[in-house]
C-alpha cells in the first residue's frame, strides 16, 4: 500500500510533512526532519514525478543527515531521474563500499549504465542485485523489469520475464508482460501465443483482446484479428481502438460496407475524428456512393482543414469523375500540406498527365521516387510514359542510371527486364528478372503487362509460372 511504502500509518501524515516541508522552503526557514520524514518527502516527489524538488529535498537531507546511507540512495535515484548518469555512479561507487550487499545500489547502478549505452554492464549489475537480494528476489527482478521496459531494452525483459514465470508460474499477470516484451522485439508468434496463455486464466480482459488483435493482424491473420476485436467489443463496447482497428482491417479486406459499420460507430464516440470522417469518405467512395464520400471528405475538412487524406480522398473523387483540373488542384493541396508522401505526388502526377501535361506529370513521378524509391506505381507509370515515346533505347538507359542511383529496386528490376524483352533482348531481361523476383516475387503481378505472352520465351515462363 502506498502508506505502507512511505512509511507512515495515513495519507495525511505524508501531506502534513510534506506541508512542513515546502512551508520551510517558503519561508527560507529551518526545520529538523528525521531521515523517515525525509525519505517520505523525496519519495513523495518522485512518486510525483517532480525531480527538481526531489532533488531539492535531497540536498536538504544529505545537508542535515550527511551519514544516511538510505538518504544517499535516494539521492542517486534523483540524480538519475535528472538524467546525471555519471554523478550517479560516481555516488553509487562510494556507497557500494559501504554497504556491497544493497540490491538497490546495483538496481540504480544498472539503470545508470543502461542509460548510457552500457547494456553489458547493466546486466552484470541486475544479476548481482537479484543474487543480492535473499529475501524477495522476485521483487528484484521484477524491478530489473521495470527499468528495462523504461530503457527500451525489450530483449532483456523477455530474458528476465522468463526467469520470473519460473518463479512465479501462478501469477498470470507475468504472461501479459511477456507477451507484450514479445512483440516489442518483433517476436509475434510468442507474442501471441502468451496473449492467449494470459488470456486462458482472464478471458475477460479487453486490453489484452486488443493486443492480440494487434498481433494477430502484424502476423496478417486477419480473420483472427477481427475476433479479437470483436471479443474486447463484447468486454467493453467503447474501446475506441478496437472498433478503429477493425474498421482497418475490414476495410483493407475491401469489407467495405462492414468497415463503414465500424467507422460510422467510432465516429457516435469520437465524433470529432478527421481520420473517422475520412475513411468513412473512403468506403463510400469504393462502394460508389460519393455523394456521401464527399460529404464526409467535406466534414473532416471542416473540422480539420489541414488534414491531408481529406484533401486527397476528395481529389480521388475528382480524379474518378474526370474533373482532371480540380484534381490537379486538390491534390497539390494535398503536397502542401504534406510534402513527404509519395502516394500524393503519384496522383497528383496521373492528374497532370491526364490534363495533358506531360512534363509536369513526369516531374512529380520523380519526387514521388526521391521519397519513396520502391513506390511500384511511380515506376509503373514512368515506365508507360517513356515507352509511349517508342525509343527504348533511351527508355533503357534512363532506368540504368536510376538503378546505378537508387540500388537494387525490384521495380526497376523488373521494368528493365520488361524493356529489355520488348527491344529484342530475352537473355539480360532474363537477368533483370531473375534478380526482381529474388528480391520480391510478389511484386510481378504490378508489372505484369511490361511482359506480354508473345514475347516471352521458355526460360522466362519457367521464372515465373508459380508466381
Amino acid at each position: 500500500m502506498e502508506e505502507e511504502k512511505f512509511g507512515f500509518a495515513h495519507e495525511e501524515d505524508i501531506e502534513e510533512v510534506v506541508r512542513r516541508y515546502e512551508r520551510m522552503r517558503k519561508n527560507n526557514e529551518t526545520f529538523f526532519f528525521d531521515v523517515s520524514e525525509f525519505e517520505t518527502i523525496i519519495d513523495y516527489y518522485l512518486e510525483c514525478n517532480n525531480p527538481g524538488k526531489a532533488y531539492d529535498a535531497t540536498e536538504a537531507a544529505v545537508h542535515q543527515h550527511p551519514n544516511s546511507l538510505s538518504i544517499q540512495i535516494r539521492q542517486a535515484r534523483v540524480l538519475l531521474d535528472k538524467g546525471r548518469a555519471m554523478e550517479t555512479l560516481r555516488l553509487l561507487r562510494k556507497l557500494e563500499s559501504i554497504e556491497p550487499g544493497n540490491p538497490e545500489i546495483y538496481l540504480i547502478k544498472g539503470t545508470a549504465l543502461g542509460m548510457l549505452g552500457d547494456i553489458a554492464g547493466a546486466r552484470r549489475m541486475f544479476e548481482i542485485a537479484i543474487s543480492s537480494d535473499t529475501e524477495e528476489p522476485e521483487d528484484t527482478m521484477y524491478a530489473v523489469i521495470s527499468i528495462l521496459q523504461n530503457l527500451n531494452y525489450y530483449e532483456d525483459v523477455v530474458h528476465y520475464m522468463q526467469m520470473l514465470i519460473q518463479r512465479e508460474p501462478f501469477f498470470h499477470a507475468h504472461f501479459y508482460d511477456l507477451a507484450f516484451a514479445y512483440e516489442k522485439t518483433g517476436d509475434l508468434t510468442n507474442a501471441a501465443r502468451y496473449y492467449e496463455a494470459y488470456l486462458e486464466e482472464e478471458p475477460h480482459s479487453d486490453s489484452a483482446w486488443y493486443n492480440l488483435g494487434i498481433v494477430y493482424n502484424k502476423l496478417e491473420d486477419y480473420n483472427n484479428a477481427l475476433k479479437a476485436y470483436d471479443y474486447a467489443l463484447a468486454i467493453n463496447s467503447v474501446n475506441t481502438f478496437a472498433l478503429f482497428n477493425k474498421g482497418n482491417i475490414l476495410c483493407n479486406l475491401e469489407r467495405f460496407e462492414e468497415a463503414l459499420d465500424a467507422y460510422l460507430e467510432y465516429l457516435e464516440l469520437e465524433d470529432e475524428s478527421p481520420e473517422a470522417m475520412t475513411y468513412i469518405g473512403e468506403c463510400y467512395e469504393k462502394t460508389g456512393n460519393y455523394d456521401l464520400a464527399r460529404k464526409y471528405f467535406q466534414d473532416a475538412i471542416e473540422n480539420t482543414p489541414d488534414f491531408p487524406d481529406a484533401w486527397f480522398g476528395l481529389g480521388v473523387l475528382a480524379f474518378r469523375t474526370g474533373i482532371y483540373n480540380d484534381a490537379v488542384m486538390l491534390f497539390s493541396k494535398c503536397v502542401r500540406l504534406d510534402e513527404q508522401n509519395p502516394e500524393y505526388y503519384h496522383m497528383l502526377a496521373r492528374s497532370l498527365y491526364a490534363s495533358g501535361r506531360l512534363k509536369d506529370c513526369v516531374r512529380n513521378l520523380k519526387k514521388s521516387l526521391r521519397i519513396d524509391p520502391f513506390f511500384a506505381e511511380s515506376w509503373i507509370d514512368i515506365a508507360a510514359i517513356l515507352k509511349e515515346t517508342g525509343n527504348l533505347t533511351r527508355t533503357i538507359k534512363y532506368f540504368e542510371k536510376a538503378r546505378r542511383i537508387v540500388g537494387d529496386v525490384p521495380g526497376l528490376n523488373y521494368i528493365l527486364g520488361g524493356c529489355n524483352l520488348a527491344a529484342g533482348k530475352p537473355a539480360i531481361a532474363l537477368d533483370y528478372l531473375q534478380q526482381a523476383i529474388e528480391t520480391d516475387r510478389e511484386l510481378f503481378s504490378d508489372f505484369r503487362t511490361l511482359y506480354p505472352d508473345n514475347l516471352i520465351d521458355d526460360n522466362i515462363r519457367n521464372l515465373t509460372k508459380d508466381i
